[in-house]
């Protein structure tokens, strides 16, 4: 039998035989069994998805760190602009402290809340955002109602804008209706809710807000369209300023009295709404809105004559308040008579422009003032700026040089024919009186007792002189025919230099400023000492003339029952020129009609259209 050798034990190798496999299992019903190596690729999946967020993450980071500081890389910095520069304000008051004219930015007090009259925050919450105690600066649920509202009117009917966001568009930001400055809105909104408390905001709002007429902040719409401080603001009062915001050129008591009347009603009616008042308060307050007269556009022309004169006496860059020598009753009835005038028998003899001036013969302080026909068409102040002839208005100087060289009133003088050289001036109505009295001559106007008085006073230089004088600025032409008013002349100086026969001699210059504050002190006022230019008992011969002037002469339109009047009229070649100044109860007013184009009127002489608009006002003046 064969047998298999023998191996030694030290002669053993490992076998190379596998073992054997295991056996082989079915899956289960529920799909294959995930083993070690089965989980890798999910575990892969989930790590390369995390690594994605991450890096999205950052680059989103980035992206919005870069955004942010593209929408506030210019954005203005809030504490310089709480401080922000702004034009100086002037606010013209007439001679009873009622305004009449603002320029620049009016800015009043800054006053806290308590210091506020208390229906003021009340009302600008109860309007403009209810929820404004609630909200940290953003008013997503007024945002909500606001489009609601405006969808279903199809029209922007309110707004949703928080008072903290009109602080940050106001203060910092312009009108841009950008999303770029919605977003910096947005951003200055949480700046200032984390930086102020809402008592402060409200104080900001209320002191900083544009409330029409260049006011600016509660205390400055007060005083403009009230009269009256913030602190004592009644509540209709209050109520009207709280409700401008919206639109203050609209709402403005100013400018349309009846629509800030509704919208005055409309907050009150908010305030009753939220609790603020009851409904009983906001019916009565609605009773009592009622707004004082609103300064007439014609009051322009001296408001701007005004502003010119302060500012010689303003510190740079200085906030002042004028009280003005208007008298704004007065000016209202120099309105209306012009206005009568030129729109009646006026227009029918081809007047197209009119000027008048009324002034203080005692101390020039002009109290009412019209620079023509419409303000609002044409600014041009044909009172101030405008210099026309004045025809035989100017002879008043050719008489007081006369009687400076000892010629008296009653004495006689020759009308007749004269001739210089080869210029023969004649009469108005081309025939003679001979020998009259100087005063009947000045009455009724005498062209060649002109011409002989100009010589006997020592010829063309001497009634320079004399009006010079007087204030009659500019250039004369020192011909013979000055005695006739051939030189332009202005109307306020005119009517100045009128003042001296009517004061006992005494130069006034014209004026508007009566007191001016600037920065809240006291700024004192040239008065320069009265300055004597003509003898007294010259000055009193003068007005003797000029009232016989009104009593027999050429100015008897000019008249008044019951009142000494006197004045002279005027009138220039083919009527270009029309003028009539005169006196009465203290006061000269100054009157010139013509066109603009210097074309001739149909036969308006001064003492015509000129001495019955001097009449009509004269006979409507108060007392003074």
């Amino acid at each position: 039998m064969y047998r298999p050798p023998q191996i030694s034990p030290h002669d053993r190798r490992p076998s190379r035989v596998p073992p054997p496999l295991p056996p082989r299992r079915r899956p289960p019903a529920g799909g294959p069994v995930r083993g070690p190596a089965g989980g890798a690729a999910p575990r892969r999946a989930r790590w390369r998805l995390l690594r994605w967020a991450v890096v999205l993450g950052v680059w989103g980071a980035v992206a919005m760190g870069l955004a942010l500081l593209w929408f506030a890389w210019d954005l203005p910095r809030p504490e310089a602009a709480l401080d922000a520069a702004r034009r100086p304000s002037l606010t013209l008051a007439d001679d009873r402290g009622h305004i009449i004219a603002t320029f620049g930015d009016v800015v009043g007090e800054p006053l806290r809340l308590s210091q506020m009259s208390p229906w003021l925050p009340k009302a600008a919450v109860a309007v403009e955002d209810r929820r404004f105690w609630s909200h940290m600066g953003l008013d997503l649920v007024g945002i909500a109602r606001a489009a609601f509202v405006n969808l279903r009117a199809g029209r922007l009917v309110q707004g949703g804008s928080t008072i903290t966001q009109q602080v940050a568009k106001n203060l910092f930001l312009t009108n841009a209706r950008t999303f770029r400055r919605k977003v910096q809105e947005l951003l200055l909104t949480l700046w200032l809710e984390r930086h102020f408390t809402k008592r402060e905001i409200l104080e900001i709002w209320l002191n900083r807000v544009y409330l029409g007429s260049g006011a600016w902040g509660v205390d400055a719409a007060a005083h403009l369209y009230f009269g009256v401080s913030a602190r004592d603001l009644s509540l209709w009062q209050a109520a009207v300023i709280a409700g401008l915001p919206r639109a203050p050129s609209r709402f403005n008591p100013r400018a349309d009295p009846q629509a800030a009347a509704a919208r005055g009603r409309e907050v009150l009616a908010a305030m009753a709404d939220t609790g603020a008042i009851t409904a009983a308060q906001a019916q009565a307050a609605s009773a009592e809105i009622a707004f004082p007269p609103r300064p007439s556009p014609a009051s322009g022309w001296f408001a701007d004559w005004a502003a010119e004169q302060v500012q010689a006496v303003l510190p740079e860059g200085a906030d002042a308040v004028v009280r003005t020598t208007m008298d704004l009753p007065l000016q209202g009835i120099v309105e209306a008579r012009l206005a009568a005038i030129l729109d009646g028998p006026g227009k029918a003899a081809g007047v197209g422009q009119a000027a008048v001036v009324v002034l203080d013969a005692a101390t020039g302080g002009v109290q009412a003032m019209a620079g023509g026909r419409d303000y609002r068409t044409s600014p041009y102040n044909r009172a101030v700026v405008a210099r026309r002839q004045p025809g035989s208005s100017f002879k008043p100087f050719v008489w007081l040089a006369a009687l400076e060289k000892g010629i008296r009133p009653d004495d006689p003088i020759l009308d007749a024919p004269i001739r210089l050289g080869n210029w023969s001036p004649s009469n108005f109505e081309r025939k003679y009186l001979g020998e009259i009295t100087v005063e009947e001559a000045l009455a009724q106007s005498i062209n060649t007792v002109a011409v002989r008085l100009l010589i006997a006073a020592g010829g063309p230089g001497a009634v320079v002189a004399v009006a010079h004088r007087l204030g009659i600025g500019g250039k004369l032409e020192a011909n013979d025919s000055i005695a006739l008013g051939t030189s332009d002349v202005g109307l306020l100086p005119m009517t100045a230099a009128y003042a001296t026969f009517f004061n006992g001699g005494r130069l006034v210059v014209p004026t508007g400023l009566a007191a001016v504050r600037a920065d809240g002190h006291d700024v004192k006022l040239a008065q320069p000492a009265p300055v004597r230019v003509v003898n007294p008992d010259l000055a009193a011969m003068m007005a003797r003339m000029l009232t016989a002037v009104v009593a027999r002469g050429t100015g008897q339109a000019a008249a008044v029952a019951g009142h000494l009047v006197a004045g002279k009229t005027g009138t220039t070649q083919d009527y270009r020129d029309a003028w009539f100044i005169g006196y009465i109860g203290g006061r000269i007013i100054g009157v010139w009609m013509g066109n603009d184009d210097n074309a001739p009127m149909h036969a308006i002489t001064g003492g015509t259209l000129p001495a019955r608009l001097f009449h009509d006002i004269a006979a409507a003046l108060p007392a003074p």
